[in-house]
């Protein structure tokens, strides 16, 4: 879809708008969201970073999914001057005028740092979004340096993009996601995250995320340890996927991913993929870095690990390898 095709629906006489879900653990999925609640989530996120009508948007996300969507929604709905570039890895290859607000995945502000040019362009960027996947730990270090505002963001399609952001520049850096006016977060019984945002949710989401939720003098703040549906429960032994991949990560170069397989003695076990040939380096390094009972007990080269459409993990496909 392109920005056109989209802003004809935009401005068709229906209520609602299709998107559909990442598919980050299973198939995509089709919503229909309302234009108004559309319209809320642009005005909340527009207040939150302090921009103004006339301020300038870079459109750089597929229209395909939400957070392309939701800059187009930002910029009808707030008056800002849209730029649009075709969705690329190097956004800002192009880009020679100020940027008051982009939104980017990881991977556009991964490329653009790796080249000196677009890297002071990211940096001149007054309010640079990221979201649509983890931040790995040496980008967020990267990003400390940056003299502007760097956000991090917290959402889901099925709350029309974020809900939360924490900030990753300077001083300012934090690990905990700060909920934007008029949204209100707590936790069920199994410790995940329960989102309350009537302006831009009908309901109460209940997510897979697992967290811990503080109230502050200055209102709540939350923090992400893992998802509920990556926990893998070994022979009574309950292993967080993303904990053992952040242990691994930084004695680790080529690409990763930690899944389960099936096992008769321990009802299921770690196992990985790589994109490095030599599973064998990569298993030892695993052994001298984990705890026995985290450590994977098989490793699979790969050509590529299995992504979703926004470069999330696909860990269902992950899991699938092993089956």
């Amino acid at each position: 879809m392109t920005v056109e095709e989209f802003l004809a629906e935009w401005n068709n006489d229906s209520d609602c708008v299709a998107v559909h879900t990442s598919g980050s653990t299973g198939a995509p999925k089709l919503m229909m969201a309302k234009k108004r609640r559309m319209e809320a989530s642009a005005r909340m996120t527009c207040k939150t970073l302090g921009l103004s009508r006339g301020d300038k948007a870079l459109v750089c996300l597929p229209m395909d999914y939400i957070a392309g969507k939701m800059m187009v929604v930002r910029c009808v709905t707030c008056g800002l001057d849209m730029m649009c570039v075709e969705p690329s890895g190097h956004p800002l290859a192009t880009v020679s005028s100020r940027i008051d607000f982009a939104a980017m995945v990881p991977m556009q502000v991964f490329n653009s740092l790796e080249d000196d040019v677009e890297r002071q362009r990211l940096m001149d960027i007054g309010n640079l979004l990221i979201g649509g996947g983890a931040i790995d730990e040496r980008l967020e270090s990267a990003l400390r340096e940056f003299p502007n505002a760097v956000w991090s963001s917290y959402g889901m399609t099925e709350t029309l993009s974020h809900i939360a952001l924490r900030r990753l520049d300077g001083e300012h850096a934090s690990l905990w996601y700060c909920p934007l006016d008029g949204v209100r977060v707590s936790l069920d019984s199994d410790g995940c995250l329960v989102v309350s945002a009537p302006a831009v949710c009908g309901q109460e989401l209940h997510t897979h995320d697992l967290a811990v939720v503080e109230d502050t003098d200055s209102g709540q703040r939350f923090r992400i340890t893992g998802r509920i549906d990556n926990v893998i429960c070994s022979g009574g032994v309950k292993i967080q996927i993303e904990e053992v991949e952040d242990a691994l990560r930084p004695y680790l170069s080529a690409p990763f991913m930690i899944t389960r397989r099936p096992s008769e003695k321990f009802g299921e076990e770690v196992v990985m993929l790589t994109e490095d040939d030599d599973t064998d380096a990569v298993l030892s390094v695993c052994r001298r870095v984990l705890p026995r009972y985290s450590q994977p007990k098989a490793c699979r080269h790969v050509a590529s690990l299995p992504v979703t459409a926004t470069g999330k993990p696909a860990r269902g496909e992950a899991a699938k390898i092993w089956k």
